[in-house]
């Protein structure tokens, strides 16, 4: 894999880069090749396969951020689908959460391989980030892969400032979850705007699930002791 043919990748979705992109999702790539065993980051190896179901998957929820702002990744893991928005906008604050202190390891060498700037990864849990000082002080909230609708919403309506956005990544499979979710979205604080649906290079179907905050998160929530999981809303 070179420079050309990874813009000549991102071109056929019409996501348009230059090569100083490029050569970032290049670095990317060979890191993630390079530390995945270490750190467990990707079923996904084979460069073509990164670059179209990680990095062009993630960037596709990126009309749906703000301008600008404070923006929260919660369940990083390897990076997604906060570092290729990041490297797509540059003015856009990030913060990235992961539970699995080795990921975070594995975040703050791309960071600093990358030379990204505005962009930090923290190993805590959500539910201590939301109960704490950063409680309802996001614009946005972004989450890829990480858990059902009901759940991820205790963990992302709490950081959220009223007037916020959650963006959701989900499969093609997504209205049961929605169906199920309804309770926790109302009790939380948060209002669907809509469910978009996209097609990737014709190989997949995403989801992204669009919740505006439209009044304060009870203080109770983001329950303790793994409660959002065991017994979801």
């Amino acid at each position: 894999m070179n420079i050309q043919q990874i813009i000549e990748i991102f071109f056929q979705v019409n996501i348009v880069i230059d090569e100083q992109q490029a050569t970032q999702f290049l670095s990317y790539t060979e890191l993630l090749k390079e530390h995945n065993e270490k750190y467990n980051l990707t079923a996904i190896t084979e460069d073509i396969d990164i670059i179209k179901k990680h990095f062009v998957d993630s960037i596709l929820g990126m009309e749906f951020l703000p301008v600008k702002g404070k923006i929260i990744d919660i369940g990083s893991g390897a990076g997604f689908p906060a570092i290729p928005i990041k490297i797509m906008r540059q003015n856009l604050d990030f913060t990235m959460l992961d539970s699995v202190n080795k990921k975070v390891n594995f975040l703050n060498i791309v960071i600093k391989e990358l030379g990204l700037n505005g962009i930090d990864a923290y190993h805590t849990r959500i539910e201590e980030e939301a109960r704490g000082s950063k409680r309802e002080s996001y614009d946005c909230v972004i989450a890829r892969a990480v858990s059902p609708m009901p759940t991820l919403c205790e963990y992302a309506l709490p950081l959220l400032k009223e007037g916020g956005i959650f963006v959701a990544y989900k499969s093609e499979k997504v209205d049961e979850e929605l169906e199920n979710s309804e309770n926790a979205i109302n009790i939380l604080g948060g209002k669907i705007e809509k469910v978009v649906k996209k097609r990737v290079f014709d190989e997949f179907e995403r989801s992204f699930v669009i919740i505006k905050k439209v009044k304060k998160t009870p203080f109770n929530y983001p329950r303790m002791l793994n409660k959002p999981r065991i017994s979801p809303l």
